[in-house]
């Protein structure tokens, strides 16, 4: 199959990074990027997934928003740890916001809805990578503050499960040293398995 290599490559190479730099993506390149998380599997089809997109002039007051949040859920936080979200929010080219459309009645368990989002988040941080760009997925208590939710437009049944910041990766990207697969694979033979990665 052609770019079969190509595409493993792309997986295999990705790394998380905060070192990021204007620009971020934009237009169709950022809708396409974005796509790819409809891609994820999505028993029921319950369609979980809303992403809101905070970049250019925006940034500055959605970092007042998200410290405004991290006072109500932590009225001793210190003022130094304040000063560095709302400065990374601002400075940021893009943060996305990973929105999560909640249905704890449905007949497809929470759980599974929350794994779809999980799973289109890597979708987008994988599509990202293949665009030349770089992400990393952060979070915090404060992305369950029911004020907070609100000022974005989430609704009551509508959860965060986190932000990536995004943008071009300054320099190289730190390459980051996996373990090896081996470590937490196991072929079932009949007998229960043991995995290297917990002995």
């Amino acid at each position: 199959m052609p770019g079969k290599n190509k595409a493993m490559e792309v997986l295999l190479s990705r790394t998380s990074t905060d070192r990021l730099d204007a620009p971020a993506p934009k237009g169709s390149v950022l809708m396409q990027i974005l796509s790819t998380s409809l891609r994820a599997p999505d028993h029921g089809r319950m369609r979980p997934w809303r992403f809101i997109t905070v970049a250019g002039k925006h940034r500055a007051a959605f970092a007042e928003l998200l410290v405004a949040a991290m006072r109500r859920t932590d009225p001793e936080v210190k003022s130094a740890k304040l000063e560095k979200k709302r400065a990374r929010y601002a400075e940021v080219p893009m943060t996305i916001i990973l929105g999560m459309d909640l249905h704890p009645n449905a007949k497809i368990p929470v759980d599974e809805q929350v794994m779809a989002v999980a799973a289109g988040a890597m979708n987008v941080l994988n599509a990202l990578h293949a665009e030349g760009f770089g992400g990393m997925w952060v979070s915090g208590a404060f992305q369950n503050d029911e004020i907070f939710r609100e000022k974005l437009g989430l609704t009551r049944h509508q959860k965060i499960a986190g932000f990536l910041q995004v943008g071009t990766v300054e320099g190289r990207a730190s390459e980051t040293k996996r373990p090896d697969i081996d470590l937490y694979h196991a072929r079932w033979k009949g007998d229960p398995v043991a995995f290297g990665a917990d002995k």
